[in-house]
């Protein structure tokens, strides 16, 4: 396939992908089997026809709405199909070949594992072990970091904020990371390595700043009490991250 065409098949797998993600973030919290069962409605339990499963396409034709019973499909479940095939394109634009298809795989995990946090405050532990041993198999193809580097990134990661955790929990008598954010950081460190860390935090920083100032624009109430899903600022953060590491070879980071 000529390099041009890449990023399109990118585009089109990660419609695809987006689908099963979008389905799997629905059904994974509520205890249901993501492989087995036919696709349905939510609210009526009509089971989808193939034609009413194709990604963007059949929640446009059908208006966002299922066809049986009228009820609104969930925007996120399109949101959630776009951002996979935004991913998959940029990785591939980034890096015609294995190496960006195996960045779509991390864009794509840490696409899931933020939307999990969004809507649930769960970062599970199985997901977060496949994002971190992926990104040390990744470094086989990787020409931004080594194998130790990111070795050492998803340790590193990992105590960084268990060492925040358990120091504010000393402080201030409760907890105030969630016990998967480590998890997350020391598995994007995996993949970025242990130099990238501080961009990440810094990333995930000027992200949550930005949500804080949206929930005020819209009249919510923002206090230090305030709940944010740092593993969600910390995925957001870091595919940019990886995409500057490979567009530049990692001469920086």
């Amino acid at each position: 396939m000529p390099a041009y065409l890449l990023p399109i098949a990118g585009i089109v797998l990660g419609l695809i992908i987006g689908s099963f993600l979008a389905t799997l973030i629905v059904r994974w919290p509520e205890g249901r089997s993501v492989i087995t069962g036919r696709s349905s409605c939510d609210h009526c339990g009509y089971q989808l026809r193939s034609r009413e499963l194709i990604p963007v396409v059949s929640f446009l034709l059908q208006s966002g709405k299922c066809r049986q019973c009228g009820t609104k499909i969930a925007a996120d479940h399109i949101a959630i199909e776009m951002a996979a095939a935004l991913i998959g394109g940029l990785a591939l634009f980034a890096a015609p070949g294995v190496q960006g298809l195996a960045g779509a795989v991390f864009g794509w995990l840490l696409l899931t594992l933020a939307a999990l946090d969004v809507k649930h405050h769960w970062l599970p532990d199985r997901l977060t072990a496949i994002l971190a041993l992926s990104g040390l198999l990744a470094s086989l193809l990787m020409v931004s970091s080594t194998f130790l580097d990111r070795l050492t990134g998803g340790l590193a990661g990992y105590a960084a904020l268990a060492i925040v955790a358990a120091a504010y929990k000393y402080i201030r008598g409760r907890d105030g990371l969630g016990g998967g954010d480590p998890k997350m950081l020391g598995a994007i460190g995996c993949w970025l390595g242990w130099q990238a860390l501080p961009l990440v935090i810094l990333g995930a920083s000027l992200v949550g700043i930005l949500v804080a100032i949206s929930w005020r624009l819209r009249g919510g109430n923002v206090t230090r009490e305030s709940m944010l899903p740092l593993g969600s600022l910390m995925a957001v953060a870091a595919f940019p991250i990886w995409l500057y590491q490979t567009a530049n070879a990692g001469l920086f980071f």
